[in-house]
């Protein structure tokens, strides 16, 4: 779309552009434009509910892309109460776009592509919190955020009980994440991104989806660089895991695998109350196993993640990959067995682990004591934290620093309220500072005993360092913050984000002495 154009149609503050679909009216508040709710596929409703995602079907007056439209059907927790940021419906393969204001096409801005973590079952790109205001306009970034199918809807493996492939794929969620990042590549030039330059970008499961596309072929040219906040990278499984979840699933909605065609006229309800089902069983049957997650399916995801990285066969684009430093914190204030931290429930993990992977050698019970035991007792947390994200996360950047500059981070900021409540930087506690709302949570307690302009400083800081990366390739901070250094072979420079940024070398030596050198020796 030609920058005449769109000055043409933009009358009211209402942008109109021009996608490979059909237009969309968004609107300008004078700081950024936004158009909200834009179809990339068409929804996944009857015979295309686990299909691969299709093209939505063209339209030719210009759709209205003000408000955020329909979520993916989910179950609610809860314990994790979570604004979605709109109801849930069948149209939701959707994305959001902003752009600062003034931005005409052809701009060329640097694009951030945001894929939403839960656990691959819960959450969505219009939770308030993913607000991509203060993002684009504080870094001069163009913004997307993607919805794209969860839980039984994302991830129910029937083609591994011998289903049709095709009219069940393999992988679907990741499958939508993909026809959105095409959608980026073919129409976010008429917006003012970049094609060129897109970072992908997600937290937890989000993250997950990033350390999966970034060994799939299916995503090659796809993005240029890539963040995973607190990735589960090695929650991605063997194709028999999916197949017994499939079975489960079928159980509990009493479709034989003769009557597969039935599934496409049952009410969603039912499948998201399977999904909920189903969720909550398996990782009290196997502590920390996800029931919906990636598949090695020889397709999308040709191996699991981490062997892709220590073969150097990911994608060669800059990557920032680390974690918070007291990830299982927040399972633990849920009562969630999804992250065990008792010392039956996390040899319980290790032996799943060893079971998925039966070559790979973890470390001992000695090793480990050494390192988490303090007070009398071991740190299930800690054990917990670095097991099920710190050292998959080590792991993946360790194989991906050769054939790609890696930046490895720990989030350690913490307010008063949080170290209060003994979550410190818990998993999730650093979203609003990355994406720059740290009110976006009505009544959110985080601040409740102070600490907002810290925080503030904070968020400045990391949104900084994150579209520096997303338009140069290099984090830089602010004037006076230290240079945050490749992670090398020799320094395993790390990046420390609390009150003030700090650069250490080698910042998990003793865990990773604990964990053994040898752990990845199966690759």
């Amino acid at each position: 779309m030609t920058a005449e154009a769109t000055t043409r149609n933009s009358a009211g503050g209402r942008p109109v552009v021009d996608t490979s679909h059909g237009p969309v009216r968004g609107v300008d508040d004078g700081t950024v434009k936004a158009w909200k709710a834009v179809r990339y596929a068409a929804p996944p409703v009857g015979d295309l509910r686990w299909r691969a995602p299709e093209p939505p079907k063209a339209w030719s007056e210009p759709a209205e892309a003000a408000r955020v439209g329909p979520v993916c059907p989910q179950p609610t927790d809860p314990r994790l109460p979570i604004d979605l940021g709109a109801p849930q419906g069948d149209d939701f393969l959707t994305l959001n776009v902003w752009a600062p204001s003034g931005t005409q096409p052809g701009a060329a801005k640097p694009v951030m592509v945001w894929v939403h973590g839960g656990a691959y079952i819960l959450g969505s790109s219009s939770q308030p919190l993913y607000d991509g205001r203060a993002l684009a306009a504080g870094g001069d970034v163009v913004v997307v955020t993607v919805n794209y199918r969860l839980g039984a809807l994302g991830f129910l493996e029937l083609a591994t009980l011998g289903a049709d492939s095709d009219q069940f794929a393999t992988n679907v969620g990741l499958r939508d994440v993909l026809a959105a990042l095409r959608w980026v590549r073919d129409n976010i030039a008429a917006f003012g991104g970049d094609p060129g330059t897109v970072t992908l970008f997600g937290e937890s499961a989000g993250a997950g989806v990033v350390t999966a596309l970034l060994g799939s072929p299916a995503a090659s040219g796809l993005f240029t660089a890539a963040i995973a906040q607190s990735s589960p990278v090695t929650s991605s499984y063997h194709a028999d895991g999916g197949r017994r979840v499939a079975e489960r699933v079928l159980d509990v909605l009493e479709v034989g695998r003769q009557d597969l065609g039935r599934l496409a006229g049952l009410p969603i309800e039912a499948i998201v109350a399977a999904s909920r089902t189903v969720f909550e069983e398996v990782p009290v049957r196997t502590p920390g196993r996800l029931a919906f997650a990636p598949i090695v399916d020889g397709d999308i995801v040709p191996d699991y993640p981490v062997t892709l990285a220590r073969k150097g066969l990911t994608h060669p684009v800059p990557l920032i990959i680390g974690t918070n430093r007291n990830e299982a914190a927040l399972f633990r204030w849920m009562k969630s067995p999804l992250m065990p931290i008792k010392p039956e429930t996390i040899k319980a993990m290790f032996a799943e682990i060893a079971a998925e992977q039966p070559t790979l050698q973890l470390p001992s019970e000695a090793q480990l004591g050494g390192t988490y035991r303090g007070r009398g007792k071991v740190n299930g947390v800690g054990v917990a934290s670095d097991l099920g994200f710190r050292m998959p996360s080590i792991w993946f950047a360790d194989g991906h620093r050769t054939v790609a500059p890696v930046y490895f981070y720990r989030f350690d900021f913490a307010t008063p309220m949080l170290r209060l409540l003994r979550l410190h930087a818990a998993h999730a506690t650093e979203l609003p500072f990355v994406w720059g709302n740290l009110s976006a949570i009505p009544r959110d307690p985080m601040f409740a005993l102070g600490g907002r302009k810290l925080g503030e400083a904070v968020s400045q800081r990391v949104r900084r360092r994150w579209t520096n990366f997303a338009t140069h390739g290099n984090p830089a901070g602010l004037d006076g913050d230290p240079e945050w250094r490749p992670y090398g072979a020799d320094d395993r420079a790390t990046l420390v984000i609390d009150k003030q940024d700090s650069v250490v070398d080698d910042l998990d030596a003793e865990v990773r002495r604990a964990w053994g050198e040898d752990v990845l020796s199966f690759l």
